[in-house]
């Protein structure tokens, strides 16, 4: 008997920028890198805009931005849930 196909879980393209000209290095992390220093690296653009595109499943995602050492919630978003730290980390939610 042949077995049914999996279910193919649909990942979106999200944008992630923030603006901070001054930055020297400016990272994303969250739930879907394990909170990785290393895996999201963003890019600056001429306008000091920082940019990353990463693949998300569907489903709710935390994540913070890590500008020189310092991590800071996404300010363009006010979609937020308490974290185990006494602060707050950003969410995404990415649909179906």
């Amino acid at each position: 008997m042949a077995k049914a196909p999996a279910k193919e879980k649909k990942v979106r393209r999200i944008d992630f920028s923030l603006d901070a000209p001054h930055a020297q290095s400016v990272l994303l992390v969250g739930t879907f890198n394990d909170w990785s220093l290393t895996k999201h690296p963003m890019k600056k653009d001429a306008q000091g805009l920082w940019k990353k595109t990463v693949m998300l499943s569907p489903g709710t995602h935390e994540y913070k931005f890590v500008v020189d050492g310092n991590w800071i919630e996404d300010p363009q978003n006010e979609r937020r849930i308490l974290n185990s730290f006494g602060s707050a980390n950003s969410i995404v939610h990415v649909r179906k």
